[in-house]
């Protein structure tokens, strides 16, 4: 990510209300690695969820699909993806993944690990935002695209709509689409997987102003003068990552030439993560011209994939 796409969210989000920020901001290589930490705390469910659907269901995937290639969004350090990896080149079959994200050393590292683990595994990583696709990897129509982690819920309605329209646009019928959301749950243990008892997700969340730091041109930014705040919205159905001033904060970005004023007790919103009701979900993704075939959750019901095809 480039100095000037920060620039360009600052511009849009600080001073809008509320002020805001896209939470691709998080991933330099530390919050990449924080990340990976807070997915096994015991609060954060969801990347344990998942794993069990996809040791479950995998070998299912790849036969429904039949596919020979693997594009994946978002893909990090692909940990929870092996286990579809292990499916995909069963009896030394050829085949190519195509993790992309926009953690270079992260993915780079992870490609270089998958290239030694499953030597018949062609692995072409992708360093971008996967808000812009580059071409998809693999034959038309014997591709699966993945998009895990319950990262859809960090959309807005229209940027998830968006967002949809455009991998159906990279698709062609025959292509699938395997989409992890998190559902609706008891609210207590939603803020508990994103306010976590030993603090990683708040070091998460404030590494955002380090990022800012460094790389825009800004004075009386300070990361001591924020805290972690996670809240559930009924309404919205989403969690609410925010960080709190606790003094007022004045903050000259000299780059786009702007001062930034947020009071003390004002929040500046870093991410949302909207949960799912199923039928909602498979509704939404019809409308985009993928085409439900098979869904799953865990034992416990906390988290779903959904397997779409492109019609």
């Amino acid at each position: 990510m480039s100095r000037e796409q920060l620039e360009a969210d600052l511009r849009a989000g600080l001073w809008s209300p509320p002020p805001s920020l896209p939470p691709r901001w998080f991933y330099d290589e530390r919050g990449s690695r924080l990340f990976d930490e807070i997915t096994g705390l015991p609060e954060y469910y969801p990347t344990r969820a998942e794993h069990e659907i996809l040791a479950r269901r995998s070998a299912e995937i790849i036969e429904i699909t039949g596919a020979s290639a693997v594009d994946e969004l978002g893909a990090g350090s692909s940990t929870k993806t092996r286990v579809l990896l292990d499916a995909l080149t069963t009896g030394d079959r050829q085949a190519v993944y195509a993790p992309l994200d926009i953690s270079g050393e992260v993915l780079l590292e992870a490609a270089d690990r998958l290239r030694a683990e499953y030597p018949t595994l062609t692995v072409a990583p992708a360093v971008a935002d996967f808000h812009h696709l580059p071409s998809l990897a693999g034959e038309p129509g014997r591709r699966l695209l993945l998009f895990l982690g319950g990262t859809i819920g960090n959309f807005t309605d229209p940027e998830r709509s968006d967002f949809l329209a455009m991998v159906r646009g990279a698709l062609v019928p025959g292509d699938h689409f395997l989409l992890g959301a998190d559902l609706v749950k008891d609210p207590a243990r939603l803020v508990a997987a994103y306010d976590d008892a030993a603090g990683v997700t708040a070091q998460f969340n404030l590494n955002l102003i380090d990022v800012i730091n460094r790389e825009a041109p800004v004075t009386g930014l300070h990361r001591e003068d924020f805290e972690h705040v996670a809240l559930w919205d009924e309404d919205a159905l989403h969690i609410e990552m925010r960080l709190r001033a606790v003094r007022d904060v004045e903050a000259d970005f000299t780059g786009i030439g702007r001062r930034w004023r947020l009071a003390e007790g004002e929040h500046l919103r870093t991410e949302i993560s909207r949960k799912f009701h199923l039928d909602a979900l498979h509704a939404e993704l019809a409308a985009h011209g993928l085409a439900t075939v098979a869904g799953w959750t865990d034992e416990a019901g906390d988290f779903s994939l959904t397997l779409a095809r492109a019609t």
